[in-house]
């Protein structure tokens, strides 16, 4: 099993986080609901216009997974508030799932919250993505029902937050 460190993402990992990123929303059958949402995941280099993007590499350089950290207000933001930081789009690829990956990457957005002086860190995910949120429950994030919702009638949004 190959170590990997988490950093901030460069442009010429933008393609890998792409990729990465429509290969874990697959694997999590979230094509199936939302066709189209594909060209939102693989547009790395606009999101990297408005938020922060952080990856984890293997000793090689690859990218193995990455998430986006969203500040309150901005163009990425969907249920952060003021003093909140959210983060938006974490996936690892199929073949590095079970290293701890996630976690990592979650971990380095609750210490980005914490240098930025945020109180708390929140997140919506697709209810379907049962996986990740064994993950966050495990970290300590607490759902948010208040703030569930749905960008389109039939696609469910649940919140999660963690206090810092």
């Amino acid at each position: 099993m190959a170590e990997f460190r988490v950093r901030s993402a460069r442009p010429e990992d933008f393609t890998a986080i792409g990729d990465v990123t429509v290969e874990a929303y697959r694997l999590d059958g979230f094509f199936e609901v939302e066709a189209g949402y594909e060209t939102v995941l693989r547009d790395v280099a606009r999101r990297a216009d408005h938020a922060e993007l952080v990856v984890a590499v293997d000793s090689g350089g690859r990218v193995l997974g990455s998430v986006t950290v969203v500040r309150p207000g901005s163009e990425y933001a969907e249920i952060s508030r003021p003093e909140e930081l959210e983060f938006r789009m974490l996936a690892v690829a199929g073949e590095a799932r079970g290293r701890g990956i996630g976690e990592a990457l979650t971990r380095a957005v609750l210490d980005r919250g914490r240098e930025l002086g945020a109180a708390k860190v929140v997140l919506s995910s697709h209810e379907q993505m049962r996986t990740a949120h064994r993950l966050y429950e495990r970290i300590g994030f607490r759902r948010l029902p208040e703030r569930d919702w749905h960008p389109q009638p039939d696609v469910t949004l649940i919140a999660y937050e963690y206090d810092l």
